[in-house]
């Protein structure tokens, strides 16, 4: 894809400014975690042996991701994500170097991890095209932006191009898995997805959506959503 083919992205690429050990994650660690801009997307990319591959798209601060990460050493997670803050929030979580730590001469993963996570901080549609068919076994979209306003709406994550993509890297069998506090991005999400014949949704009662995975990490946003009065949902997605 060239420059110029590039979609248009909307929101923010960088917040407030990031403190220099955060910025020395970034401009030392990062290169050596990052997906590489023109090489497919397979399992031999990672620094440990792994079963399979998961996706994040937009892992925000990274607590979701370096959660599962830690918890399953033997699959590949790859985390999308343009934010720059939360590119550099996940490297701490991922090596332990606080905000206003000392950096240290050589920069490693915490003792308990293992090297089996790798970052695309770009957006995710760009990586699309390096993934091949049906190489993820998961893809989590938790929390997107809901983009509420009407005239907003096309900028929504969850639409027919980026769902026959997503349709097209999971495996069959495969999970997508959505999370949202936004009531306008609960319908929204709903009703694409039902209406897309590539998915079936798995819930069986309403607690199957109303509670949290068994396997889930709560993030620092979704605590925030709760204390603000916003019930999440969760969507499991079966991809036929």
């Amino acid at each position: 894809m060239l420059l110029s083919d590039k979609p248009k992205f909307y929101g923010r690429r960088q917040g407030r400014k990031i403190r220099k050990a955060k910025s020395g994650l970034l401009d030392r660690f990062l290169p050596r975690i990052a997906l590489p801009q023109n090489i497919s997307v397979t399992q031999d990319l990672f620094g440990t042996p792994v079963r399979e591959l998961w996706l994040e798209i937009g892992f925000g601060n990274g607590e979701h991701l370096a959660g599962q990460a830690l918890n399953h050493p033997d699959i590949g997670f790859i985390g999308a994500e343009v934010f720059k803050n939360g590119v550099a929030n996940l490297l701490t979580l991922l090596t332990g170097i606080k905000q206003n730590a000392d950096m240290p001469e050589h920069i490693t993963l915490l003792p308990e991890r293992v090297d089996n996570v790798r970052i695309w901080a770009d957006d995710v549609r760009l990586l699309f095209t390096l993934i091949p068919d049906g190489a993820l076994s998961r893809v989590f979209l938790l929390f997107p932006d809901p983009w509420p306003k009407k005239r907003h709406a096309p900028r929504r994550f969850i639409n027919p191009e980026n769902l026959k993509e997503i349709a097209r890297i999971l495996k069959k069998g495969g999970l997508f898995r959505i999370a949202t506090d936004h009531p306008v991005y609960k319908s929204w999400a709903l009703r694409r997805m039902t209406d897309d014949k590539n998915f079936r949704w798995t819930a069986k009662q309403s607690n199957d959506w109303r509670r949290p995975p068994a396997d889930w990490i709560e993030t620092k946003y979704q605590r925030k959503a709760v204390a603000e009065g916003r019930r999440p949902i969760f969507l499991d997605f079966e991809r036929l």
